[in-house]
């Protein structure tokens, strides 16, 4: 079995903005994307306790890509969401309010094909994306 691996960021910004860009599908299609050339040509977010959610991530080009599916297991607004993937992978993302600024720690479960410094790359890539995008709204 192997360990979770841990991405963690500091955003420049209060914790509902995070929220919000974090929740909102509009904003996940920009910000969720590991690489200038890949793109998030469609989401769906249900975001609710055994809501699923849809995200469409792939190379601009077409050829490479993924579809990262699943389901809410526990949403507690502005404080963290608990996934399910469809493969049976476990999610956890927490948002803490540090003064006006929010830390974004994400704990997941590594693949069993993937190396593990590839998955942590790329969600280090994300977050770092993610945290760009937000402070510059």
């Amino acid at each position: 079995m192997k360990k979770d691996l841990i991405a963690t960021v500091l955003i420049e910004k209060p914790i509902d903005e995070v929220w919000n860009h974090w929740t909102n599908p509009l904003s996940i299609k920009i910000w969720n994307i590991p690489f200038e050339d890949w793109h998030c040509p469609k989401v769906i977010n249900n975001l609710k306790d055994g809501g699923s959610f849809f995200f469409r991530m792939e190379h601009i080009n077409g050829h490479d890509g993924f579809d990262y599916t699943g389901i809410y297991d526990k949403i507690i607004r502005y404080e963290s969401i608990a996934s399910t993937c469809n493969d049976g992978r476990r999610n956890l993302v927490e948002f803490q309010s540090s003064a006006n600024n929010t830390i974004i720690k994400e704990t997941f479960e590594p693949d069993n094909t993937t190396p593990l410094a590839v998955q942590q790359d790329f969600t280090d890539s994300v977050l770092k994306r993610f945290k760009r995008f937000v402070e510059q709204q």
